[in-house]
């Protein structure tokens, strides 16, 4: 019987598999609006009454395992005013009303008010979003920015964000449970990895020439496509987008998730929390983006969670 081989492995829909630039992800402007942000924390597991009704546990109780995220609330640091035209949409300035932990990030002034701005002047008006580590009890200061795209008109938007300026946004105004959300974030580093680590190659005979954890020949491939083939490299530290991660609850009662001696590398959540079904990328104590989902809200109900 013949040797089965895998002469091709690894996907080619991340490329090339770079570290990330930053410690939280890039949501690229074509890309949904984010909606909110959140640390996370670590998993546990909880139990839940399943009220799907397509479901084969329909009525019964089932047991989940759940990712904790810690979402202190966003400051709204300023506003950023964007004109188009035919090569596309330009950053035409900003307006930044900084706090002493903005200063960590970069040094800026109270550059001007809203009330001469021209909303007609401008093809969008955009929401910058500043996180709040110091409330929780990672051990950091120094905030993420980014930016939240806003419904209607530059009109409407300019009205929205007078109202939102200098002030914060809490995670019941942004999430409802029960909803999909699609999460952004960097993975967890795992530094040069081989191909067999990395792509999953095949181990090769153990008389074969030169390696056994290596890709063999090369064959007809010319040198110019050397690198898309499945050589060692960097493994993780990359973005990634999961979608339609199920929100299952939100809360504000810490005691009800707080364990006795902390979370493991976390510690104590101090404020509203979010959890998520399942697993999320990151590494504890990382930045998770989130934004809107295509499927539809379900209803969970909460029974028990292991603490």
């Amino acid at each position: 019987m013949p040797t089965t081989r895998s002469p091709r492995r690894g996907s080619m829909q991340y490329w090339p598999r770079k570290r990330a630039k930053k410690h939280h992800a890039r949501v690229r402007q074509h890309a949904k609006p984010i909606i909110f942000a959140g640390y996370k924390v670590g998993m546990t597991h909880a139990m839940f009454t399943d009220s799907r009704p397509n479901s084969n546990f329909k009525g019964m109780q089932v047991n989940w395992p759940v990712t904790v995220v810690e979402c202190p609330p966003l400051r709204i640091a300023g506003i950023a005013l964007y004109t188009k035209d035919d090569y596309g949409t330009h950053k035409a300035g900003q307006i930044i009303h900084p706090d002493k932990e903005f200063q960590r990030i970069q040094h800026a002034k109270n550059n001007g008010t809203l009330d001469n701005i021209k909303p007609e002047n401008y093809s969008s008006i955009r929401l910058i979003a500043q996180t709040q580590p110091k409330l929780t009890a990672i051990g950091k200061k120094k905030p993420e920015l980014f930016e939240i795209t806003l419904k209607g008109t530059p009109q409407e938007q300019l009205e929205t964000a007078k109202q939102k300026l200098g002030k914060e946004i809490t995670l019941k105004e942004a999430l409802q449970a029960g909803a999909h959300l699609d999460t952004h974030a960097v993975t967890k580093g795992k530094g040069y990895a081989g191909p067999v680590k990395r792509f999953h190659v095949a181990i090769r005979q153990h008389k074969s020439e030169k390696t056994k954890r290596g890709i063999g020949t090369l064959g007809p491939w010319h040198g110019a496509n050397m690198t898309k083939v499945a050589h060692a490299g960097q493994l993780g530290f990359q973005t990634r987008t999961e979608r339609n991660k199920l929100l299952i609850t939100i809360g504000h009662e810490t005691e009800k998730i707080n364990q006795k001696a902390g979370f493991a590398r976390y510690g104590n959540v101090k404020n509203e929390y979010a959890l998520f079904k399942g697993s999320l990328p990151g590494s504890i104590k990382r930045l998770i983006k989130f934004t809107q989902g295509t499927k539809k809200p379900e209803h969970i109900q909460l029974t028990w969670i292991k603490i």
